[in-house]
């Protein structure tokens, strides 16, 4: 996480700097509003703002909003009065924490706004098997289509991929695509010079510079519009953008992440997304089940969100009964990992006795959750998921090893120089292989050709 102090902090900078750093945060400072603004428009970037509380705090938070700089915003501050905090916080700072500064809460304060350190929790072979291949994908600078219905935990995979690539130490930058309006999202993306259009009154660098060194992630890619998507695919191949209004290209080094919840192949053939981008976008393609499709994940998360929110509003943890695991299994859970989050930090504050039972397990106006035919859904993924453990079972190596090949090179659409990356074998070797795999008459994906589109032809 990237933390930008701003101001003195009342004399306990160190003090807070210190802090905010043993808990793996990289720390830049500035004096003065204007230099916080400059700071982050000049692409140097940041996750959360400390302000010192003897500073404009409104006006900051203003001038990033003019310039479209989200940043989460903190108010810190000495014996500071009550009325002065209600104050920050009716500006729109998140939070405020009382100078000189507690260690704990400035970790609880760092982990609930920038809310970066989403931990990868999956035992559910379906789940398991797309983290592997995550894994042995991520120290490539292969670009990754990462796709799954909503809140089935497609940024949360990105930020692994991330943090296990050979990019960790550099920025890791996510960019809503379908949160920005079309006509700004250019310059969101690229950047602009001064005067390029109508309120750029100064250069303004953008994420893909703001990425440089480290990831950029594409969020919801399908909702970009065709048209800038031409120039999207022109930054990928040739690692240059070009500001709005600049005279030059800009070179980057960036890896590529992108996510969407929506059938891409389609919005190809419904003319909506190009298929030349998809091809560079999905050169591994990492599908996540949904959480019905994945029932042996569902107390995982649920018991690590008790403990999240347990912790985070002070309250004595308290273990899910039974009857409630039996109910949390039953629900099939159309929110997925989002929906679950949510019910169980309405469970934690709901719940009496010593465990938390179903009915506290609640929809968000309060009324109980229903269990229709969710159980028939959980048994059959639960049939699913214990048949995936035993899918080698009964194979010889040589089948096991074909049917990885064959999967690789179906996820890299055919493209044989990133399967032999991702398979750590020569290109060679693949080659080889693939053409021993083809005198047996077995279908081998083209470039470009995924297996689905062998069939389909």
């Amino acid at each position: 996480m990237r933390v930008l102090i701003v101001g003195s902090l009342g004399g306990q900078l160190y003090t807070a700097t210190k802090i905010a750093m043993d808990r793996g945060a990289t720390v830049a400072q500035v004096d003065t509003i204007e230099q916080a603004t400059s700071h982050l428009r000049a692409g140097r970037g940041a996750d959360l703002l400390m302000v010192d509380l003897s500073l404009d705090v409104q006006a900051l938070i203003d001038a990033n909003e003019r310039e479209r700089i989200s940043v989460p915003v903190v108010a810190c501050g000495v014996n500071v009065r009550p009325e002065a905090a209600a104050a920050a916080i009716r500006a729109g700072a998140k939070e405020f924490i009382p100078l000189p500064p507690d260690a704990d809460l400035i970790a609880a304060v760092l982990e609930a706004v920038a809310d970066d350190e989403r931990p990868m929790i999956a035992s559910d072979p379906a789940m398991r098997q797309v983290i592997e291949l995550a894994e042995r994908i991520a120290p490539s600078d292969a670009s990754v289509l990462i796709t799954g219905e909503s809140g089935s935990g497609k940024e949360v995979m990105a930020r692994h991929v991330h943090a296990r690539s050979r990019r960790s130490a550099a920025p890791f930058v996510s960019v809503n695509c379908a949160a920005i309006p079309e006509n700004l999202l250019e310059s969101e993306l690229f950047g602009h010079e001064k005067g390029a259009f109508t309120g750029a009154m100064a250069r303004r660098i953008g994420k893909f510079e703001e990425a440089n060194g480290g990831t950029l992630l594409l969020d919801e890619i399908s909702e970009m519009d065709v048209r800038l998507q031409a120039k999207l695919l022109r930054a990928i191949q040739e690692r240059e953008i070009d500001r709005v209004g600049g005279t030059k290209p800009v070179k980057v080094d960036i890896r590529i992440l992108a996510t969407s919840n929506r059938d891409l192949r389609k919005a190809v053939a419904d003319g909506v997304f190009r298929e030349d981008l998809l091809f560079r976008l999905n050169v591994v393609n990492l599908a996540l089940p949904p959480l019905r499709e994945r029932p042996t994940d569902i107390i995982a998360l649920a018991e690590h969100f008790v403990r999240k929110y347990a912790d985070a509003n002070q309250i004595e943890e308290r273990p899910l009964s039974d009857a409630a695991r039996t109910h949390l299994i039953a629900r099939e859970w159309k929110g997925n990992v989002r929906e679950l989050e949510n019910a169980m930090h309405r469970a934690v504050l709901l719940a009496n006795g010593r465990e938390i039972g179903p009915d506290a397990i609640r929809m968000p106006d309060g009324s109980a959750f229903s269990s229709q035919s969710g159980g028939n859904v959980a048994r059959q993924a639960a049939d699913a998921a214990d048949a995936a453990q035993r899918v080698m079972v009964g194979k010889t190596v040589a089948e096991v090893e074909q049917d990885l090949i064959l999967d690789t090179l179906d996820h890299c659409l055919g493209n044989r120089t990133h399967a032999a990356n991702i398979l750590g074998i020569s290109i060679r070797t693949l080659r080889n292989k693939l053409k021993l795999y083809a005198d047996q008459g077995v279908e081998v994906p083209q470039p470009n050709q995924g297996i689905g589109d062998i069939s389909a032809a």
